[in-house]
């Protein structure tokens, strides 16, 4: 099928790489960062007081999470567990789309997050769809006196929503495409 650029002699413009690979590689060594932490405090901290570093900006403190990020909706363990599946299951379905760097980090950096707290859910104790995330992060106190603890897969969905935000305030989708505001006020009608 020849296209309408073809038939009057105008080359369309070449269209950008997918983006599935940074993606992918993104989630898999976040994923892999959040197994081994995971692995090492649990092996280590079990039962330990907190680790203070960095002259106490940091403690290491192993704290079993049963909701979701802030300690929010516990109790609700099987639902976080279902919206975590509709997360991947979203991710995934849009690959095929994917042409902006920018989207394929912060899409990657989110994937391997709702990955690793996902596997808690489903593999840790107390049960499947039931198990408590290891949270391991305190910062400027111990248990999470001054901010919530954390891992490595909240830093994850973290550090990609706020790129994901980014990448959608400066006008770019995706697919690679870059929406001006004049095309964002022909498509409203202002």
């Amino acid at each position: 099928m020849v296209s309408s650029e073809e038939r009057d002699g105008v080359s369309a413009a070449p269209v950008p790489p997918r983006r599935a690979a940074l993606l992918v590689g993104t989630a898999v060594v976040v994923y892999a960062l959040d197994l081994v932490t995971k692995i090492l405090v649990t092996a280590n901290l079990e039962g330990e007081p907190p680790v203070r570093l960095l002259g106490g900006l940091v403690y290491l403190d192993l704290i079993r999470n049963p909701g979701a990020a802030f300690s929010m909706a516990t109790g609700m363990t099987w639902l976080l567990t279902l919206v975590a599946i509709g997360v991947v299951v979203a991710i995934v379905w849009i690959i095929p789309k994917l042409r902006s760097p920018g989207w394929a980090l912060g899409l990657g950096l989110v994937l391997a997050g709702a990955l690793g707290n996902l596997t808690d859910r489903l593999f840790r104790a107390p049960g499947a769809f039931q198990g408590h995330v290891v949270d391991f992060v305190s910062v400027f106190g111990p248990n999470g006196e001054y901010f919530p603890v954390f891992n490595v897969a909240d830093s994850g969905i973290s550090v990609g929503g706020v790129l994901i935000v980014l990448m959608a305030l400066l006008g770019r989708d995706y697919d690679g495409s870059l929406t001006t505001k004049s095309e964002k006020k022909a498509a409203t009608g202002e």
